[in-house]
């Protein structure tokens, strides 16, 4: 495992390098199913614990490689490794900091399920191996499942546990079930006929397992979940800096966020105008249209756009047609080499729905070249016709063009793809958040700059309200966790501000208290790309195209977006 890049030549390069070979090599151990997901095999067989001494040696294990850290001259290193162990330095302080003081593997029972259900999808979605040896350790793994959720009963506080977080788990818990059932039991032909009779007397194990801990989850955890699903400002300003990795604090995110708010909505204003006027050529607009009549007409031109809706069941294979679409698109218009990896359009695994739409599930650093998931959640079979018409009009044709850039052509796939080539492997497992999501909401507004469509004016409005999601996503954030936005305020904003309709604000109230600081990193990301963009442009002048901007940008990995515009402009790291 190549941990930085070879160029540098210095001993401190050097005592750098060895360390960080050192920490990519160890830290894996710490969490089995992390180490599989990131590429690196050698733990597929072992499963996490989750116990007081597992969080006392974690905690040794970061203050070891801090305190390492804190006595190298960072002056002396190249500035590519200056930009690694800034970064390394501000994981294992976030890390230990989410350890000690965040707490969240006593209050967050969704840290489990995602566990639980990663340790198997994650062997079996991919073939970094031959099946029958995953399949072996898919065995190994359920065999230790009743030792992992007895730990995860004991490691859970039910009087600290928020209630959403606990209904959550409930729905979430016996996703690993269907796991086995859809992904293990039709691959069981590949093992001898010893293998298969332990693997089936694993699963039948593991499965009683998840029930005896479904029962404690509906019986003892739902009834005491008591925990406030707001984290605080305390809390929620250190995450957000972690989270962030930037000197903004959250009021001046806030005023970012609300002034690109107003000129947003003007601009969805003037797009609409365009729609509408297509509708009705003779009308005329007033020149200093009220407040209400501006909403009323961006209303009038998305009900345009929502006419065009997807079939209930047809979301994925619409996805796929778009994929293509866009992908070709891409490379006519020369805007970014496209990697050749291939990716795949999926529904998504029961054990991690009910927090987001549509995710991408990219391979770990350690597995590039290996496929990439563009997963998508079905329609919930619980929904009654209102709630389903609600959803397909948020994710009509346009708005799945939109969310396809984003999760994969030019988003996160691309992205993810030329990241995970990058030679250091270090900068590699501690990617940015806000780097990654910013880069993906760019993608969107880019692709539309660029003529995506034929410049139709409906995407254009779609793409804006996309835009506005990220934007209000922002406010919302800090607002619930600090200041006690209520359901009805948040609801407000979002489809009044931001016009999205009720499923999608319903299931985005559940993901705000499900999680904190992560909706800030779609727009303050998105803002730091474009700042960049702008800034690079001025410095090169004429010898700037968007394919050399954007090859360059995505050459260094996904680390914040100041170090890279540090490395792109040459200015101190």
């Amino acid at each position: 495992m190549g941990a930085t890049l070879v160029a540098a030549q210095s001993g401190a390069d050097r005592r750098f390098e060895e360390l960080a070979r050192r920490f990519v090599d160890e830290f894996p151990a710490l969490s089995p199913v992390t180490a599989t997901q990131l590429g690196d095999h050698r733990y597929d067989g072992q499963l996490d614990e989750v116990s007081r001494e597992a969080r006392a040696g974690e905690a040794a294990f970061l203050r070891r490689y801090l305190e390492e850290l804190s006595e190298m001259p960072r002056e002396q290193l190249s500035r590519a490794n200056q930009v690694d162990i800034a970064l390394l330095k501000h994981s294992l302080a976030s890390n230990l900091w989410k350890l000690e003081e965040l707490q969240e593997w006593a209050w967050n029972p969704l840290v489990y399920t995602r566990l639980t259900g990663g340790a198997i999808y994650a062997l079996m979605a991919r073939e970094f191996a031959p099946l029958a040896e995953r399949l072996s350790d898919v065995a190994d793994r359920l065999e230790k499942m009743p030792r992992l959720l007895e730990q995860v009963r004991k490691t859970l506080r039910p009087e600290r546990v928020p209630k959403i977080h606990a209904e959550t788990a409930v729905r979430q818990n016996r996703g690993v079930l269907s796991i086995l059932e859809n992904t293990v039991k039709p691959e069981m032909g590949a093992l001898s006929e010893q293998e298969r009779t332990r693997l089936k007397a694993a699963m039948e194990k593991a499965a009683k397992a998840v029930q005896e801990h479904q029962k404690w989850l509906e019986t003892e955890l739902l009834p005491n979940a008591r925990g406030d699903f707001r984290i605080g400002c305390d809390l929620y300003d250190r995450k957000l800096a972690f989270s962030l990795h930037t000197p903004l604090t959250r009021r001046e995110i806030r005023r970012q966020a609300e002034r690109e708010f107003g000129r947003r909505r003007d601009e969805m204003y003037r797009v609409a105008q365009k729609v509408y006027a297509k509708q009705y050529p003779y009308v005329e607009f007033p020149d200093n249209p009220s407040e209400a009549y501006k909403q009323a007409i961006i209303r009038a031109g998305l009900e345009v756009a929502y006419r065009d809706l997807p079939g209930g069941d047809e979301i994925v294979d619409v996805a796929g047609q778009q994929l293509a679409q866009a992908t070709v698109f891409v490379r006519e218009k020369n805007l970014v080499t496209v990697p050749q990896d291939p990716v795949e359009i999926i529904v998504m695994p029961e054990f991690k729905r009910g927090v987001t739409i549509a995710y991408c599930d990219s391979p770990g650093p350690l597995d590039v070249g290996q496929k990439t998931f563009y997963a998508v959640s079905p329609i919930p079979e619980t929904w009654n016709e209102q709630q389903v018409r609600s959803f397909l009009r948020e994710y009509n044709l346009f708005s799945i063009q939109d969310l396809t850039i984003h999760e994969a052509m030019p988003g996160h796939f691309l992205q993810l793809a030329l990241s995970n080539r990058y030679p250091s492997t270090l900068r590699a497992l501690l990617s940015s958040g806000p780097f990654i999501e910013g880069w993906a909401v760019y993608a969107e507004q880019m692709m539309i700059e660029q003529g995506y469509l034929d410049g139709d004016p409906r995407m254009k409005l779609i793409n804006l309200k996309w835009l506005m999601r990220a934007i209000t996503n922002s406010l919302m954030d800090q607002a619930i966790h600090c200041d006690g936005m209520t359901r009805e305020a948040a609801m407000k904003l979002m489809m009044e501000g931001g016009f999205q309709e009720e499923r999608e604000a319903a299931l985005k109230w559940v993901r705000a208290q499900l999680t904190s600081a992560q909706l800030s990193t779609y727009f303050l990301g998105y803002q730091e790309h474009i700042d960049l963009r702008n800034q690079v442009r001025q410095a090169w002048g004429s010898l700037f195209s968007l394919k050399k901007y954007h090859d360059t940008l995505l050459s260094f990995g996904s680390p914040p977006v100041q170090f890279v515009r540090a490395l792109m402009l040459d200015l101190p790291i």
